[in-house]
């Protein structure tokens, strides 16, 4: 048996961040230099009464809504989230039920980030082709706003809020390939929000960025990229016995444009093979990868084979190549 991506719809909150609102809060900050460092023009952010739960639903019910899927033959849900609502209990156990699906629907959350729509797919993949489930709705949905302080200028030219959901079958579109996975926590702390979980208790905010808000290091993250993503792109080229003249389109994480651009050209990928899609939207971690593959495929550009990456916070990174059947 082999499993498809069959359908993909996306929410963005209603709240827009413009490079212009975050100039007139930052003088020292101007429009050409977010688009020259970052490549984002504006970004979606969810109200502060607005949360994960929330938009999974919207996305959810979207995909519903313009495929017109019966809500009762989705069978299994997944949530890849590092914005839950609570501790306990997951966030894919509210959506159910505020989504209306079936109490026979299996629903557990996964803490990925930036591979997360990857990893996603690969346990979707795994549910569909052992006869567990047949219809996996993967929600990958994200409020990194919430975890940024309104002073940390840099995290908040980057980050978006979003939420995609994705239908994966035993019929569809785009068949899975196969899937290369990587981690190497070594390098967690370069990207973490470190507070607020058992090991350290979030703490009284303070006025400036501190340990309950989101950290980056950007040259180590970027060091890291360098590194470990063409690596992954070579070994999920051999894995599913292609190359890069034989792929039409690469799709990677859109994590930021400098970064894109290192990495395609350090792998030799044609500029026209290479899809850049975050200037009107950030980069929404999990779900930068559905939410330009959407695009993509609402062209209607026949790819025979897509080669999807992700890469980013743990560390950890994840690949395949999809199949136009």
């Amino acid at each position: 048996m082999e499993a498809y991506i069959k359908h993909i719809s996306y929410y963005l909150p209603t709240e827009v961040l413009t490079n212009d609102d975050i100039v007139n809060q930052f003088p020292e900050w101007d429009n050409e230099k977010i688009i020259q460092k970052i490549g984002v023009q504006s970004r979606n952010i969810t109200r502060n009464d607005e949360f994960t739960s929330d938009i999974s639903v919207e996305a959810l019910n979207a995909l519903c809504v313009e495929h017109c899927i019966d809500k009762s033959e989705i069978d299994f849900l997944l949530i890849c989230t590092q914005s839950p609502d609570y501790f306990l209990p997951t966030t894919a156990c509210i959506v159910q039920d505020k989504a209306g699906l079936s109490s026979s629907c299996g629903a557990i959350d996964i803490n990925q980030g930036c591979s997360g729509f990857i990893y996603g797919l690969s346990l979707a993949k795994g549910l569909v082709v052992a006869g567990i489930a047949k219809n996996v709705v993967l929600i990958t949905a994200e409020t990194y706003s919430k975890h940024i302080h309104p002073l940390d200028k840099g995290n908040r030219s980057i980050f978006g809020d979003a939420a995609a959901a994705t239908l994966i079958s035993n019929h569809g579109e785009y068949r899975l390939g196969e899937f290369s996975l990587g981690t190497d926590g070594k390098g967690f702390e370069n990207l973490i929000v470190k507070n607020g979980a058992m090991r350290n208790r979030k703490t009284s905010e303070n006025e400036v960025p501190n340990d309950n808000n989101l950290y980056m290091n950007g040259p180590e993250i970027f060091n890291f990229t360098a590194k470990a993503v063409p690596t992954l792109i070579s070994d999920n080229l051999k894995k599913n016995n292609e190359s890069i003249d034989t792929v039409n389109q690469f799709i990677f994480h859109q994590a930021n444009t400098f970064m894109l651009e290192y990495l395609r050209k350090k792998i030799n990928i044609p500029s026209e093979k290479f899809l850049i899609d975050m200037q009107s939207y950030g980069n929404t971690v999990s779900s930068t990868i559905p939410i330009a593959l959407k695009n993509r495929l609402d062209l209607q550009i026949k790819d025979d084979k897509i080669l999807l990456a992700g890469f980013g916070v743990g560390y950890s990174w994840g690949s395949v190549v999809i199949y136009n059947k």
